[in-house]
């Protein structure tokens, strides 16, 4: 059922993402005119041109400034991914440009359609008007009649309006995604631990892969059109989604606490955008480069206002790149970003406890009337408000890269001051919350290996730390726990390279290859995560992020590399991320489908080397009716496994503070002879009682030992009527269970 209902979903979205591009018109398009030299005398502030074959014409609506006086002859190249293809020379006295011939210096409106001869259209082969997210360019040179001198140099990216970026993408990933993750809550809850950690495991590194996608669009690197729009498609798992009367509250927020929003899309119809795709050339970087001396030799008041402004270049059109370029594709003022992504994040977490704690009501209701066993999802109804928590920190996880690049992003931008004391509250609330809960596993774990040679033991036999905590380290091997601090410190370092290096995209592409080579040599040396499989699993993604690394490092131009190298290397990232995003995608719908079918799904993956299946005990199975349970369930004070407390350090009052305390309370090793005894010897007087069983000491030990007194269930409890306490297993004695994990 499950699986059916998936391969609808992708069906149907598959014929809404191809409809389109069989049902449109074939055309080009260009929306912004660029130009490409110094001191060029002709420029244009708004330039939209329409080419439509099956009618051989172009629309064109310009308003240019133009300094060139007299004739002139215009050089055209028409390249396509970095190589040319077509390269001419147009007399405008001949084709009756009017208006151009001859050019008089001022202001050129011009709104026109021209016709297309059949021979200029045959040299456009047919896969132009097909392929998506065209790379193509026309370069034009404004030559001198009579000294056949360029004046001036324009180029124009042309497009076919077909693309990768589409809506039916982000949903069909988003819809994955949440079910997924859904799907290994429900798979836990019904007792299968070790395949629903399994697949959240997948599901987790599924969602980190498609956030690294969405980070190679936040840089300020120049992007070929088909890696923008493919790195688009992932932009939802940042948060950036557009919703209008959403953007509505955003600008009202925004002037109401002391901000300037940007009007940029307000503009569109009498200004062009440049989305920049290469190194700025030409006037566009003497315009950036006169931008930013102004912007130092201005009052600070100002400064901050201009920060919040896109590049404006002579001509009057602007320039966006880095994560001005992601807000201005998704639709969004650049303003407005850092709020759109706040704010869904919010809601994630607002819809989240919602949803957990419709989902206990709708189980006690279904148990009440009789519609479900009274032992199903046993484990959750009993302790919903620490798995609440749980969730929780792993939402915190989930979006911690989307609120670390956008908050330290605000820091630079100031959008206002109530926005600043947001991302100053976020940042450090979500990452101090993160590293508590991290030093929080590491003394559990530590406090395990001390008790019992062995950090599995608490980590994965203790269901307070194994349901609030886990989220950190269930995905690791045990003697991997500390591993969530190098990950956390790895999203930090490069959310910063993309929040604070926007001006300089060398910086952030070196930095992005040492981050990336750092991640893959420590996934391939240390290995940490829980079996093989899944370490295969995320070695692959990182070896994708480091060759992407690479890519972007060319992207910068730092090796001054042809425009051909650039084009061939974007369409060599397309298809390397989207094949390898596929082959990511079935396997974990392949795997959780699977489980869904098996009558024993844990049986599907082989036990942990670590032993954590031997420790994890599932609440819905302890039903209290033997003695060892109820000993057990007294020493711990529960009642039905779980403890109703919200208090966050609760876990010291687990089994493993039992244990510890067992071990070291020296009433129960020793007492005066003539004392009155209780129930195995101990004083009346002393602590209340606790099971007799030490988890560290083995049920069926290897060997006998003849200087150890014999277990207090040999015999009945009347056989000690006055005698000293059964004495239990030195420390340094390891147990079957420590020599196996390998802790001798």
């Amino acid at each position: 059922m499950w699986f059916s209902t998936m391969k609808s979903v992708l069906l149907v979205s598959w014929l809404s993402a191809v409809a389109p591009v069989f049902a449109a018109e074939p055309m080009l398009v260009s929306n912004s005119l660029n130009t490409c030299q110094e001191d060029s005398m002709f420029t244009a502030s708004l330039f939209k041109v329409v080419y439509t074959p099956n009618n051989n014409t172009a629309f064109l609506n310009i308003v240019a400034t133009s300094s060139v006086e007299g004739s002139v002859i215009f050089d055209i190249a028409i390249s396509a991914y970095g190589y040319e293809i077509i390269h001419t020379t147009i007399d405008p006295c001949k084709v009756g440009l009017a208006g151009l011939c001859p050019m008089t210096a001022g202001k050129i409106p011009l709104k026109f359609n021209l016709p297309v001869g059949d021979e200029a259209a045959s040299q456009i082969p047919g896969i132009a008007y097909t392929f998506p997210d065209l790379d193509a360019t026309v370069r034009v040179f404004l030559n001198m009649t009579d000294t056949r001198k360029s004046v001036a140099c324009v180029e124009a990216d042309i497009s076919n309006g077909k693309t990768v970026d589409l809506i039916a993408v982000k949903w069909v990933l988003a819809v994955i995604a949440g079910l997924v993750l859904c799907s290994s809550a429900i798979i836990n809850g019904l007792g299968h631990s070790n395949a629903a950690a399994h697949i959240a495991s997948g599901a987790l590194s599924l969602f980190g892969f498609f956030q690294a996608q969405a980070m190679l669009g936040l840089t300020s690197i120049h992007l070929p059109p088909v890696v923008q729009s493919w790195t688009q498609d992932f932009q939802w798992s940042m948060g950036i989604i557009n919703v209008d009367f959403m953007q509505d509250i955003f600008t009202w927020y925004q002037r109401a606490t002391g901000g300037t929003p940007s009007t940029i899309f307000d503009s569109l119809t009498t200004v062009s955008v440049q989305v920049e795709k290469r190194a700025l050339d030409g006037a566009s970087e003497a315009a950036a480069n006169l931008y930013r001396r102004s912007v130092a030799m201005l009052p600070r008041a100002a400064v901050s206002l201009l920060k919040r402004t896109n590049v404006m270049t002579g001509s009057g059109s602007y320039i966006v790149y880095g994560i001005q370029r992601v807000a201005f594709k998704a639709g969004i003022e650049s303003t407005n970003l850092f709020m759109t992504g706040l704010t869904f994040f919010c809601l994630l977490v607002v819809f989240t406890i919602g949803a957990v704690a419709a989902f206990k009501g709708l189980c006690e209701l279904a148990v009440k009337q009789k519609w479900m066993k009274g032992d199903t999802f046993l484990e959750f109804r009993n302790g919903w408000l620490t798995v609440l928590k749980g969730i929780l920190f792993r939402l915190t996880l989930i979006g911690y890269p989307q609120m670390a690049i956008l908050c330290l992003w605000e820091f630079t931008q100031v959008d206002s001051p109530a926005e600043v004391v947001l991302a100053v509250f976020f940042i450090v609330g979500m990452t101090g919350t993160l590293c508590w809960a991290a030093s929080k596993v590491i003394r559990i774990a530590r406090r395990s290996v001390a008790m019992h040679r062995n950090p599995a033991y608490i980590l994965f036999s203790d269901p307070q730390a194994l349901n609030k905590w886990g989220f950190l380290y269930i995905q690791f091997r045990a003697s991997a726990y500390y591993f969530i601090i190098p990950v956390l410190g790895y999203t930090l370092v490069k959310s910063m390279f993309i929040a604070f290096a926007q001006g300089n995209s060398t910086a952030q592409a070196v930095g992005f290859l040492l981050i990336e080579a750092g991640a893959l040599i420590a996934a391939s040396v240390l290995r940490p995560w829980m079996d093989k499989s899944t370490n295969s699993f995320n070695i692959a993604i990182c070896a994708v992020n480091f060759v992407n690394a690479i890519f972007l490092l060319i992207f910068s131009d730092v090796f001054n590399q042809p425009p051909l190298v650039n084009g061939v290397i974007g369409l060599i990232l397309f298809f390397l991320n989207a094949i390898f995003a596929l082959i990511l995608l079935l396997m974990v719908i392949v795997s959780t489908a699977l489980v869904f079918y098996r009558k024993n799904p844990d049986g599907r993956y082989q036990f942990m080397a670590d032993d954590r299946a031997s420790f994890m005990k599932s609440q819905s199975q302890l039903t209290g009716t033997t003695e060892l349970d109820a000993l057990a369930a007294t020493a711990r004070g529960d009642k039905a496994g779980y403890k109703h407390g919200l208090d966050l350090d609760d876990d010291n009052e687990s089994i493993s503070s039992a244990s510890l305390r067992r071990r070291t309370d020296t009433s129960t090793l020793s007492m005066p002879t003539g004392a009155p005894n209780g129930a195995y010897g101990r004083p009346i007087n002393a602590n209340p009682p606790r099971s007799p069983i030490d988890p560290s000491t083995p049920l069926f030990p290897a060997t006998s030992n003849p200087q150890r007194a014999p277990s207090p269930y040999n015999g009945s409890v009347a056989s000690h009527p006055g005698g000293s306490p059964p004495s239990y297993r030195a420390q340094n004695n390891a147990s079957p269970w420590q020599r196996g994990a390998g802790y001798d």
